[in-house]
């Protein structure tokens, strides 16, 4: 722990970090109280695809920055035709594109896919590594592509952080950062690992549904008593 004096209201949110399960718990509550929550576009393909690595890696790829449900019809065509990492490799990249181009920056997604297709092939013998650092070889995967894999093909304990993730922990208070990669650290410090696989999944449909990022559903909220942003903000107001 940090040496330095804290306020009550960093008591208050320093028993809360504590307390993550309970966080996780609220949500829950609040997501299937306001809008039952459709499955994220990666827990969608972890139950259709009974977890296949290789589908969930190649569809965390083409998910960043596109909505779950476009992602999904996306992944579904791909699949449909190239169902392996050796028919994908080996697929043409104008292909690839046409079956892909609803994708936000397709044309980069597509020359991704299909290097790490090739790797996966090739390198690796068809199987997709269970090792971040092994992961993390693999062309254009960072962190949070790494992670997801880890989570959602592996079930092994790991934080991905996307941008609901860093922006509802910073809201919160659960952390103090400014990039991804330092909110996963932090994360990684006060989450019990028994509850890591849970984090993504329900801050993700938590951002898509209640905390926005524009005018966010505070009012819905079971987290706002002791929320820093709902805090600041109806202090200002």
């Amino acid at each position: 722990m940090r040496n330095e004096i804290i306020s009550e209201e960093g008591i208050v949110f320093l028993l809360l970090a504590r307390n993550v399960g309970a966080i996780l718990k609220k949500m829950e509550e609040t997501l299937h109280r306001e809008k039952p929550p459709r499955l994220t576009a990666l827990r969608g393909l972890q139950m259709e695809e009974q977890g296949d690595p290789f589908k969930i890696l190649i569809g965390t790829i083409l998910s960043a920055r596109s909505r779950d449900e476009n992602t999904a019809r996306v992944v579904n065509r791909l699949f449909a035709v190239y169902g392996t990492p050796e028919a994908l490799s080996n697929a043409d990249i104008s292909d690839i594109k046409k079956i892909i181009h609803s994708i936000g920056f397709y044309n980069v997604k597509a020359a991704r896919i299909k290097q790490v297709a090739k790797e996966i092939a090739g390198r690796f013998a068809g199987k997709v590594p269970a090792d971040i650092d092994r992961l993390l070889e693999l062309p254009g995967v960072g962190r949070k592509t790494a992670n997801c894999v880890l989570v959602y093909a592996f079930d092994k304990p790991a934080i991905p952080v996307d941008v609901h993730v860093h922006r509802i922990s910073n809201r919160l208070g659960l952390v103090d950062t400014k990039t991804p990669e330092q909110t996963e650290q932090e994360l990684l410090q006060i989450v019990d690992k028994r509850l890591w696989t849970k984090v993504n999944d329900t801050f993700v449909m938590y951002g898509q549904n209640i905390c926005l990022p524009i005018r966010p559903n505070c009012p819905a909220c079971g987290l706002k008593k002791t929320c820093r942003y709902y805090s600041r903000s109806s202090s200002s107001s």
